[in-house]
């Protein structure tokens, strides 16, 4: 069992005690013993959860959630010991003693069971996006940090030696003043629909899943198994299932497109090397259309950010559904995503600065940054001694305020101007109510 000590306590203890625990920074009152196991809660067992309780797996794990009773009994299988729930607000209610959880729903939950949990004092790894809606994003980063709490959203590029190395490269200025960066994705294609009406009719539920739980903070709707056998999304997308499992990224209710699945990883290494604040506006480039419910099949979108502390004006430019950035941009290079673009040269991550006549004796720069382990194991032993991760909530807040903004100038189709300080749009009253979300009663942050 997971000992609780206070600071005051832990300076009156014996030697012999004191060589046990460490003393965690202030406003934390947990200690833990050199080889205890911290006492998880798991919320969401399916898809990224599953993949997530593999990685924690070493831990106790004292309770798992799911809306369906297929991961969730395969859980238990697993792990005989941990009680089971399909409401995560039950099992932060009634489960005693937990260190921590780790939040792997549909993007639509992230926030209220994060939240939730840290309100508690609970440390907390969260899937990535970080939150559905800007709102919480801004919400989740403050908890988290009033509550002085461990934290990870997850994505591994802190921990990506390719990544770390392009972000030292381009601190030691080797590619000059960066003026533009590129990040792409071939998704949404072939993983799930978008671009799409909401088929008509209704299924019955099946057995295994809690729909009213599936739906959580949304608006209710009908649950739908299936696109239709002559529907054209079963000629363009890989999986037929309407909602569950997986396919829920593409609908506005629950999931966050494209961008909110990708944008974590590749537009993270931006924001990292340029140590970027918000934008100060965003304009949808070109579109296959927003529809009422669902995101378009493909975009283009540019995120203009303002010149600071001596750097020039900065554009960051997303594509998704296949579209690339220009094919001269990527002429020469090597590597893979996000490039960018500086004054002196350009650089895609894992690749080498080009053109090539520039660099052809290029040497990288001496390590300066920390080189971290499995994000994973990063959060748990954070926990245990008091270190931060490589993307905590106070990091991840931000940038992922940053880039839902994109989904709003989708949602309006129009160029937003952005005041983060208010935390307003300044030129689109019909954008501002998009930056909250309505809750369902009882699911409220």
């Amino acid at each position: 069992m997971t000992r609780r000590i206070t600071r005051r306590s832990y300076l009156k203890s014996t030697a012999a005690a004191a060589t046990a625990f460490t003393i965690l920074p202030a406003g934390l009152a947990r200690g833990y013993a050199a080889n205890e196991k911290l006492n998880l809660g798991i919320i969401g067992a399916g898809g990224r959860g599953g993949a997530n309780l593999q990685a924690v797996a070493g831990e106790n794990i004292a309770a798992v959630c799911d809306v369906d009773r297929g991961p969730l009994n395969a859980a238990a299988r697993r792990f005989p010991d941990a009680k089971t729930y399909t409401d995560f607000r039950e099992l932060l209610s009634e489960a005693k003693g937990l260190d921590a959880v780790v939040v792997s729903t549909p993007d639509h939950c992230h926030a209220p069971a994060s939240v939730m949990a840290m309100k508690q004092g609970l440390h907390c790894y969260c899937e990535k996006p970080l939150t559905h809606s800007v709102h919480e994003a801004r919400v989740m980063a403050q908890v988290a940090t009033e509550k002085n709490l461990i934290t990870h959203m997850g994505t591994g590029a802190q921990s990506s030696e390719a990544s770390i190395r392009t972000v030292e490269a381009i601190r030691a200025g080797h590619i000059g003043d960066v003026v533009e960066a590129h990040c792409w994705t071939d998704r949404p294609i072939g993983w799930w629909a978008q671009g799409m009406e909401r088929p008509a009719g209704e299924d019955p539920v099946p057995d295994h899943i809690d729909w009213d739980l599936f739906i959580g903070p949304a608006p209710m709707r009908p649950f739908k198994a299936a696109w239709p056998e002559d529907h054209p999304a079963r000629k363009k997308w890989r999986h037929p299932q309407v909602y569950h499992p997986f396919v829920w990224r593409g609908w506005w209710d629950f999931g966050t497109g494209a961008i909110g699945d990708i944008a974590p990883h590749v537009m993270n290494v931006v924001f990292w090397a340029l140590e970027l604040g918000p934008p100060s506006g965003v304009e949808v480039v070109d579109t296959s259309g927003m529809m009422p419910e669902m995101f378009p099949e493909w975009s283009i979108v540019r995120y203009d950010f303002p010149a600071r502390e001596g750097r020039p004006p900065f554009k960051l430019f997303w594509y998704d559904g296949k579209k690339t950035p220009p094919a001269e941009l990527l002429a020469g290079s090597s590597g893979g995503n996000p490039l960018f673009v500086g004054t002196k040269g350009s650089i895609r991550v894992g690749g080498t600065p080009y053109p090539a006549k520039e660099f052809s004796d290029y040497e990288w720069p001496e390590p300066t940054l920390p080189r971290r382990g499995e994000i994973h194991a990063e959060w748990i032993k954070g926990i245990k001694n008091g270190t931060q991760t490589g993307c905590p909530f106070s990091y991840a807040g931000p940038m992922t305020e940053a880039y839902l903004l994109g989904n709003i100038a989708l949602r309006v189709g129009q160029r937003i101007e952005w005041d983060a300080t208010a935390s307003r749009v300044t030129n689109c009253e019909e954008a501002n109510p998009y930056l909250h979300r309505e809750y369902r009663d009882g699911w409220s942050l």
